[in-house]
């Protein structure tokens, strides 16, 4: 069992350093946001799809949930541009640090979600980040674009999150993700019908670009994805939420050693992330002791 908690501890560290690396891949492919993502979800729903009927999975979902899956492929589509949109005007970097404010956006908008009272500590937090944001705004104003497209896209990243947390309630995760993927596509294949997007130069990439989408879609999108999903029946939420908060970290420093000269940013940039990761780490053990110390108080074994 403590072997099984590690591996899975191991796992959840490799999925958490590959979501960092979507950024630098987001910053390798040269084409636009928009086509990056319709690659994306196109084959990330392919690998998916050969997922499920390796697995012998159903497809099948109610209607009243498919409606729900189609707004939320839309959402994570817009999600996606805008943050690899972000990354073309600015850097990995500057995206990253912004996509830190996501917890203070959780903490604002969960409660509208699912009932419960908006905690005071989760408030003085977010304003912490937001000083720490200031500071990379304050120092960084070149790449005020890019932290404009990387707000509004962790606000949409919240949105489907929250989304997604009551239809995985009722609904195995990749069969879920498969029609948000395909959904996504829907929408933007959409799109650039009436743009007249698809023409023979759309599908004509570079050997580079092809393979890095297809890493980006398999590796990055659908491998990520199921992984993180097992690794869930092994390990506390709460090691699930502070590991996973070390993505920013991992982006950026992958970011400095891979990209170079781009993403090499002021003293006063590092001083403003690590005030950011700092705060939602922290976040994250006040969250836990409190879920601890209610257990103990509501524990048959103290009444």
């Amino acid at each position: 069992m403590q072997n099984d908690n590690l591996k899975s501890y191991l796992n959840l560290h490799l999925i958490v350093f590959i979501w960092g690396f979507t950024a630098i891949l987001g910053a390798l492919i040269t084409i636009t946001a928009d086509a990056l993502v319709w690659y994306r979800m196109f084959f990330a729903g392919i690998f998916l799809a050969l997922f499920l009927i390796f697995k012998k999975k159903s497809f099948k979902i109610p209607l009243k949930s498919f409606l729900k899956l189609i707004f939320v492929g839309l959402l994570i589509a817009l999600h996606w541009i805008l943050f690899f949109k972000a990354i073309h005007v600015s850097n990995v970097s500057i995206t990253l640090s912004v996509f830190s404010l996501g917890a203070f956006f959780a903490s604002i908008l969960e409660p509208l979600f699912y009932g419960r009272k908006v905690l005071w500590y989760e408030v003085f937090f977010g304003l912490i980040i937001i000083a720490g944001l200031a500071l990379i705004m304050k120092v960084e104003i070149n790449y005020l674009d890019g932290m404009v497209y990387a707000l509004a896209s962790i606000i949409l990243g919240v949105l489907f999150t929250l989304m997604n947390g009551k239809l995985i309630a009722d609904h195995d995760p990749s069969v879920i993700s498969f029609y948000e993927f395909l959904a996504g596509v829907g929408f933007i294949s959409i799109y650039f019908l009436f743009e007249g997007k698809f023409t023979a130069d759309f599908f004509i990439l570079t050997t580079n670009n092809w393979i890095l989408i297809l890493v980006l879609a398999s590796i990055c999108t659908a491998y990520a994805f199921t992984a993180s999903v097992k690794v869930m029946q092994k390990l506390t939420p709460y090691t699930v939420m502070l590991t996973t908060n070390l993505e920013p970290v991992y982006g950026i420093v992958l970011a400095y050693f891979i990209l170079g000269g781009k993403e090499k940013m002021s003293f006063e940039f590092y001083i403003g992330a690590l005030i950011i990761v700092l705060t939602v780490i922290l976040n994250g053990v006040i969250k836990h002791y409190q879920k601890s110390k209610t257990k103990e108080d509501t524990s048959p074994l103290l009444k």
